[in-house]
């Protein structure tokens, strides 16, 4: 066996291993090889390796420092398969992200500036650039608790993400199909869709075309496997729409996204929601939201004739943000511009769970276990 470094850690609401890229250049395998053996896939249980079984719990990322003028780290994100022999580098991870700048500081890739430290990063995934603003103090990473977020039970140190830019990074168009609205028709159903690329790409429909009210549990969501095919039908159909694939079939599981989207009714809005979204990741609802998502939500909430601007109320302003109402609660961004550049940001935490290292198993021949004959 070999022993890969790696780095455990909550980034926002997902969990994720993170490593350097050099520790995964294994003699005899590919990349790909690496992940799904340190992972355990593929397996539903992901038995055999860290994976957590789950869409939010099996990703990794991947680290090392620029030499990039204006960049001081670059990321790759990895969305490990779990059933399937199969790594997808189609996308990035908003929640994960945020664990990019504190590992690049820890790793003494960046000096630390003052009370406040940014940290310009690349995701390679899709050539987008974000910046991280973290507390430091006294010259160090300042990891003092401070900050909650929906969907997190206790609090963690605190990072500033925002995305400079987003629109277009996967396609090359906020609406790669050059309208804020389409029709597809996927699985006997037509409805009226948004296929926006901001952050991740996205499809964005109306929860009530589809007899829901984007208010259900992910679990009740998820016990309907009629409902989650027909939802995967759609997506499938809009990733072939935004070019993202020449069919159904080859659209990957992770890109695009597929938002449920919905009004917030008078108490909701009291509370501040703007949207109400439940959206899908991996073939199942996510228990908060990517926040990838979330940006792509917001864009188009900036947007006229988009599903998402015609269900906002008339007392909501998108253009400094969005607030959206998710199954973990209240999730909200905010639009600026910086150097003339629009940027969508959100408050992320982390934690560090784990600092070791993962035994990569073998490669061999399995043989299945027979009970041996007892005398």
């Amino acid at each position: 066996m070999s022993a890969v470094p790696a780095t455990w850690m909550r980034g926002g609401t997902s969990k994720c291993w993170v490593f350097r890229r050099a520790d995964l250049d294994v003699p005899g395998r590919t990349l790909d090889a690496t992940l799904l053996g340190l992972f355990g896939s593929p397996d539903p249980r992901q038995l055999d390796g860290v994976g957590g079984a789950t869409s939010t719990t099996s990703k990794a990322v991947i680290l090392s420092p620029s030499h990039r003028p204006g960049i001081d780290v670059e990321y790759t994100f990895a969305q490990v398969g779990i059933d399937e022999a199969k790594v997808d580098w189609g996308s990035n991870c908003g929640n994960c992200s945020a664990v990019v700048a504190p590992f690049a500081l820890r790793q003494g890739w960046v000096t630390p500036t003052g009370t406040t430290t940014r940290v310009r990063v690349l995701n390679t995934n899709t050539g987008q650039v974000m910046v991280q603003d973290v507390p430091t103090r006294d010259g160090v990473l300042d990891e003092t608790p401070t900050t909650t977020i929906p969907g997190v039970a206790g609090p963690g140190p605190r990072v500033d993400l925002g995305f400079v830019s987003p629109a277009g990074r996967s396609t090359g168009a906020l609406f790669p199909t050059g309208s804020p609205a389409d029709t597809l028709v996927a699985a006997d159903v037509s409805v009226t869709a948004s296929l926006v690329d901001a952050g991740a790409p996205v499809v964005v429909v109306r929860a009530t075309d589809l007899g829901i009210t984007a208010r259900e549990t992910p679990a009740q969501l998820d016990a309907r496997p009629d409902l989650l095919a027909t939802l995967d039908a759609i997506r499938r159909a809009g990733a072939v729409a935004m070019g993202l694939a020449e069919s159904p079939a080859a659209a990957e599981r992770a890109v695009p996204k597929l938002a449920l989207v919905a009004a917030p009714d008078a108490g909701e809005l009291a509370a501040g929601a703007d949207l109400v979204v439940r959206m899908l990741s991996m073939g199942r609802v996510h228990p908060a939201l990517p926040i990838t998502g979330s940006v792509a939500l917001t864009l188009a909430a900036r947007e006229t004739g988009t599903v998402v601007s015609g269900l906002l109320p008339d007392a909501s302003d998108p253009v400094d943000g969005l607030s959206m109402l998710t199954p973990a609660g209240l999730v909200t961004t905010t639009y600026s511009h910086e150097q003339g550049e629009p940027v969508v940001s959100a408050v992320r935490t982390y934690r560090r769970l784990v600092e070791g290292s993962i035994e990569l198993p073998a490669v061999a021949s399995a043989t299945p276990e027979r009970p041996r004959a007892i005398a």
